[in-house]
């Protein structure tokens, strides 16, 4: 089976070497290279270093719109097309190039978080459940049928970081599956999408990291693990601006106004919220590394008075 594999970022890397094991890859897109470090120099993704590992043709078009692109992949005559976190939208002229037209792991249990941050959004909106569809792609965005779908709960203390590791392999099996059905000549029979229930994961924004204290402390909770390890919350706090890589909700009722240090130990600084309060335990400042809460508050003796 030819197949033809397009992806770019770290959590695509389980899935193509799922379709290596499973089928001959005979060719990688993946996203041009870009600026990256503080040298700015162009940087490989991930993917593209997998392929050149096992000795895949990579190709980096812009676009996949031109016919120029089209032509080059038809002339592979791929099979099918597996697509991961590509980053680039996929024409109907393309869609219908391979011969079994083209899948797409997706880290949502689809219609459920479409879009681009769909892991992030789960922990943010408190849902207690994700998983992995594997999906036959159409031209709309994530609304094609879905072929096989495994669930996983999300752990109360996971961060975004840590469930798309986990995610990461478990769309590497869910594709492995299919994989092995179609080369049994059996192909998954797509379901399409139910009407109810979508909703659409936008793209993270460095702007949403800062912690508003006059909203509910479990929420700035769900932040701070969702956006571990990019872009990582941050706030104010005493009067300094902190990164804040890890964070519990206390259900404490208090009057202090929001943003309010209201308590610092060992176990953490407790920051007023609209209601609850947060328990900072890993902070970072400015031009540091990430200490625990008792170290920040070693380097801050003006807070004596918290303690």
């Amino acid at each position: 089976m030819r197949i033809v594999f397009a992806g770019t970022p770290e959590f695509a890397v389980p899935s193509l070497r799922a379709a290596a094991q499973r089928g001959e890859v005979v060719a990688v897109y993946t996203q041009p290279d870009r600026p990256a470090g503080r040298g700015r120099g162009l940087a490989a993704s991930p993917v593209k270093l997998e392929a050149i590992a096992r000795g895949i043709p990579v190709l980096q078009p812009e676009t996949l719109r031109r016919r120029a692109s089209q032509d080059a992949l038809r002339a592979l005559a791929p099979d099918l097309m597996i697509v991961v976190a590509y980053g680039l939208i996929l024409p109907q002229a393309v869609l219908d190039i391979p011969r079994f037209g083209c899948w797409n792991v997706h880290a949502s249990l689809l219609p459920r978080w479409r879009g681009a941050a769909p892991i992030q959004r789960a922990i943010q909106a408190g849902d207690t459940e994700t998983g992995v569809c594997l999906m036959q792609m159409e031209a709309g965005l994530d609304t094609g049928p879905v072929l096989l779908e495994q669930r996983t709960p999300i752990a109360a203390t996971e961060t975004g970081g840590q469930l798309h590791d986990r995610l990461a392999e478990l769309g590497a099996q869910v594709l492995g599956d299919g994989l092995g059905l179609l080369r049994a000549g059996i192909r998954p029979v797509p379901r399409p999408q139910p009407e109810d229930g979508a909703s659409y994961a936008h793209k993270l924004d460095k702007a949403e990291a800062r912690l508003d204290w006059n909203r509910q402390a479990q929420e700035l909770a769900r932040t701070v693990r969702a956006f571990n390890p990019w872009p990582v919350a941050e706030a104010t706090v005493a009067g300094e601006r902190l990164r804040i890589h890890g964070a519990v909700a206390l259900p404490l009722a208090h009057d202090a106004a929001p943003g309010t240090l209201l308590v610092a130990g060992r176990d953490g600084i407790d920051i007023a919220c609209g209601e609850g309060a947060l328990r900072l335990r890993v902070v970072q400042r400015e031009g540091g590394r990430a200490i625990t809460a008792a170290d920040w508050l070693n380097a801050r003796r003006d807070l004596a008075s918290a303690r």
